[in-house]
């Protein structure tokens, strides 16, 4: 056994439940966190989670400094960082899996790597309830639908009996494997955009406890209706944590378990974990869906290429309410609640028929809890291209989506506050409104707030009528 030892960091920025921490901290003298920072993987297509990540640094360095433990922050390529440790380096090396097929493709060469320099390594399971080899149905075949997928793995997890010593020792002296790290804010989007995330965001494990308790406390038991307001606060918002591994999901779940009366709130929850782990388990079956449609007849569809109607979906200045409140809370917050993300997804890729790539990219952009799985999957969801999807025709009508899930206007309101005046009966087609009335609540349509891009029912129409125009697809 060596004496030195190196945690190699990239999805867990969390003490507890940490067992790639745990057994270096139990098994060599000195322990040392590496955290590789390559910005490939992040310019011009994460800026926000830029903003996230060095902030984790920084907080999850406090953290580490309480155990005696440094935290080393590396730039470049993970491959050309990790060939610089040598065999004389006299130091062993330990992970936890992250689950993106391009992310594993990376750890063989690693693990090749260390093998041909004789570094002894070990790696762990990730933030995952269940390892997605392990999850296929009894003839060997991956599953392409949620619930019999969720049903089993459910099983299998709680019937699990791994027993993992996870507690983390603090260190009587300290080491550094490398000559000097870069700073945290080295990482930071070069413009101030990011900045306001600060009144909303605080990226650490402590916070990620205290989301954890809230959702215990007072939102699980109402859950399954209050998920859908986005004028309340009913979601658990834990999602930008557990991509970061601020808390991992296993501590939920357990959590979760321990309600006494376990009602629908609970159920609806749960079943929200499943969906990330189906997502994991799609992307690696199906690595092609990251690229393009996983049902191929969807290659044949003819989106349309506008990108003045892209940039003002983007904008919130679309002239629906509800898109743009959804599309300006993730501008502002870098988070956007969860059933206005299906209201603004199916507007941009039925309403506009843009491709849903186009909108993938963006919310991997603005998103601070983007997860490279639940992104794709969820947009290929709404698109009905991907497993399980929703069907084509299945065209959610702004209007309508609005006046039953935001009936008081009060997530609308808050994101879109040039209609405050508007009264309710109006606030989802303000164009319907009197001319003269608008012009007394100093509101006019096409001058204070856009007209609407397109009409819901001639766009509809044409999203169906696109529809049937691929082939081997029936309603």
């Amino acid at each position: 056994m060596t004496k030195k030892s190196i945690v190699w960091i990239r999805e867990d920025f969390r003490i507890e439940e940490n067992e790639a921490l745990a057994y270096a901290t139990q098994n060599h003298e000195f322990v040392s966190a590496l955290y590789i920072y390559n910005s490939k993987n992040f310019d011009k297509k994460r800026e926000a989670q830029k903003w996230w990540l060095s902030k984790s640094l920084e907080n999850f360095n406090l953290d580490l400094k309480k155990l005696n433990i440094p935290l080393e922050i590396q730039s470049g390529d993970e491959l050309e960082v990790l060939s610089s440790i040598k065999k004389k380096d006299d130091v062993t090396i330990y992970w936890s899996k992250v689950y993106e097929p391009d992310v594993i493709n990376k750890g063989k060469k690693i693990r090749d790597l260390f093998i041909k320099n004789e570094i002894p390594y070990k790696y762990f399971k990730g933030n995952i309830l269940v390892e997605f080899q392990d999850m296929t149905k009894d003839d060997g075949t991956p599953y392409k639908v949620f619930t019999p997928f969720w049903k089993k793995t459910e099983q299998k997890y709680i019937s699990k009996t791994t027993i993992k010593n996870l507690k983390v020792k603090t260190k009587e002296k300290k080491v550094n494997i490398f000559k000097k790290s870069i700073s945290t804010k080295e990482i930071l989007p070069k413009n101030n955009w990011h900045k306001k995330f600060e009144k909303y965001w605080k990226p650490s494990e402590l916070e990620a406890k205290k989301y954890l308790e809230e959702l215990i406390k007072n939102k699980i038991k109402d859950y399954g209706e209050t998920r859908d307001i986005p004028g309340v606060s009913g979601t658990s918002q834990l999602s930008p944590f557990l991509k970061f591994g601020q808390i991992h999901v296993e501590t939920i779940w357990e959590k979760c378990q321990d309600i006494k009366i376990k009602k629908l709130g609970y159920r609806k929850y749960i079943n929200e974990l499943g969906w990330r782990e189906f997502s994991h388990s799609l992307i690696n079956y199906f690595p092609q869906m990251l690229k393009g449609n996983l049902n191929k007849n969807f290659d044949n569809f003819p989106w349309v290429k506008n990108e003045k109607f892209l940039k003002k979906w983007k904008k919130g200045m679309t002239g629906y309410p509800i898109v743009d409140a959804g599309m300006r809370e993730l501008y502002e917050t870098g988070w956007m609640h969860n059933r206005v993300r299906m209201i603004v997804a199916s507007f941009l890729v039925k309403h506009l028929r843009i491709h849903w790539i186009e909108g993938e990219k963006h919310f991997r952009n603005c998103l601070v809890d983007f997860n490279e799985a639940s992104n794709v999957a969820q947009w290929q969801w709404v698109a009905g291209c991907g497993a399980d999807a929703a069907p084509y025709f299945r065209i959610f009508n702004p209007i309508l989506q609005g006046e039953k899930f935001d009936k008081k206007g009060t997530y609308t309101k808050k994101w879109v506050p040039e209609l405050k005046n508007i009264p309710d009966k109006f606030l989802y087609k303000p164009w319907e409104l009197e001319k003269k009335y608008q012009e007394q609540l100093k509101i006019i349509v096409g001058i204070d707030y856009p007209e609407p891009i397109v009409d819901h029912v001639k766009a509809r129409n044409a999203a169906l009528s696109a529809f049937k125009r691929i082939k081997k697809i029936s309603f």
